[in-house]
């Protein structure tokens, strides 16, 4: 199985890449962003909470997000593998996912970083919040602070899958199609 993280600050890119990926590769999307928006857009118990967390540019708490993924794992027992996408975002949510997948024989094959300048970052995130229309990129203090909090918070997940030595980066400047091809010869080097 192919287990990849795809991972990088917010406006990075993984959303698009993952696609990209699963269609070449035949796997399963597990955006937990994705999945947390649906949660927010059906007004559930978990969404209505996820959407105080994210409202904020704050994360949101391990608890909910572990749930979130496991089940979707769970339902998705018989596919080729999962590109991950905004999880783990946290060493210990990157500890709890590595037992999850070792107790289902499946462990994370490896972790693409995309590398993106701050500038670039923000000029992204303001076009996506005009375009999509997405509460959390229309703000430019909460796409600081989201971005604030992933350098505090989430870039240690590195270090802790390239003790692993899983971790591979890629420069997530250029065209869709230049990261891609970057993200491919990674990929084909692996497998």
């Amino acid at each position: 199985m192919l287990n990849i993280i795809l991972f990088g600050p917010p406006g990075a890119g993984k959303g698009t890449q993952s696609q990209k990926i699963i269609e070449k590769y035949n796997l399963q999307h597990l955006s937990t962003g994705d999945m947390l928006r649906s949660a927010i857009q059906q007004n559930s118990p978990l969404g209505l909470k996820a959407k105080e967390f994210m409202d904020k540019g704050q994360l949101v708490p391990d608890e909910m997000v572990i749930d979130l993924i496991a089940s979707r794992i769970d339902a998705n027992g018989s596919t080729k593998g999962f590109v991950f996408d905004g999880f783990p975002r946290t060493t210990l949510q990157a500890a709890k996912l590595d037992r999850m997948l070792e107790q289902r024989k499946t462990p994370i094959t490896l972790l693409i970083s995309l590398e993106v300048d701050y500038d670039e970052l923000i000029a992204r995130l303001v076009n996506r919040g005009k375009v999509c229309d997405r509460t959390d990129d229309q703000d430019e203090n909460v796409i600081r602070g989201r971005i604030d909090v992933y350098n505090k918070t989430t870039l240690p997940v590195l270090d802790y899958y390239k003790a692993q030595g899983k971790l591979r980066s890629v420069s997530g400047m250029g065209s869709i199609d230049e990261i891609f091809e970057r993200i491919c010869h990674i990929i084909d080097c692996v497998v």
